[in-house]
């Protein structure tokens, strides 16, 4: 599952083909778009596109390559071998089953290109499951929504959300929400937790937080 990039100088468009990825975005090529799959699984992205036929192409991590197709047969190099599979009309390039190690920056060189075009893949893991937790506090009932701490993916693309019969938690996008003891205090409370490539909920009931 992906996201959207930064970098710009040779016009052109350009497609990445995988979840939560605008379908077509501009660049200018001495950029790089920044693309988001799921450990574990499968990622597209390419110039799917390019208005260009491709001839031949080669696909580098880095300085290392990863597959490279002469016109003829496809090659591919480890550690991606049996792991890569390159659409040779599109120049889309796709990695199977992702590790944390295929985290790094892609680029796609084509003599039928006039310049190469680069992506940074971001391998994220997907959010496990969430605790909810509950305290008095100054009279007020403070609930706190935990991912457990093992869980270090990308920390900074966590986004959360708070589900409530209350305005407060429409507007409230941190791991913690307070609520007053004059509350419906049998109205439950949801907490959903979301980045690239997933998303978890939890729910529960406030009045269980009253010893």
């Amino acid at each position: 599952m992906l996201g959207q990039s930064t970098s710009f100088c040779s016009k052109g468009r350009i497609s990445l083909v995988a979840p939560d990825v605008f379908p077509l975005l501009d660049f200018i090529s001495c950029n790089r778009l920044i693309v988001y799959g799921a450990l574990n699984e499968n990622v597209t992205f390419g110039p799917s596109n390019y208005t260009t036929t491709f001839h031949e192409i080669l696909w580098k991590k880095q300085k290392n390559k990863v597959v490279e197709w002469d016109g003829s047969s496809k090659t591919p190099f480890p550690p991606f071998v049996g792991r890569v599979d390159l659409d040779h009309v599109s120049g889309n390039l796709t990695i199977l089953n992702l590790t944390l190690l295929d985290e790094d920056e892609y680029e796609i060189e084509s003599p039928s290109m006039a310049d190469t075009v680069k992506f940074f893949l971001n391998v994220i893991e997907h959010i496990p499951s969430l605790k909810l937790n509950c305290t008095l506090i100054d009279g007020e009932i403070v609930v706190q929504c935990l991912i457990p701490e093992h869980y270090n993916s990308h920390k900074e693309l966590l986004n959360y959300s708070w589900f409530c019969p209350w305005e407060q938690c429409n507007s409230h996008s941190h791991s913690e929400l307070s609520f007053t003891m004059d509350r419906d205090l049998s109205q439950q409370v949801q907490c959903v937790v979301s980045n690239k490539v997933s998303e978890r909920k939890s729910e529960i009931v406030l009045e269980t937080c009253i010893p």
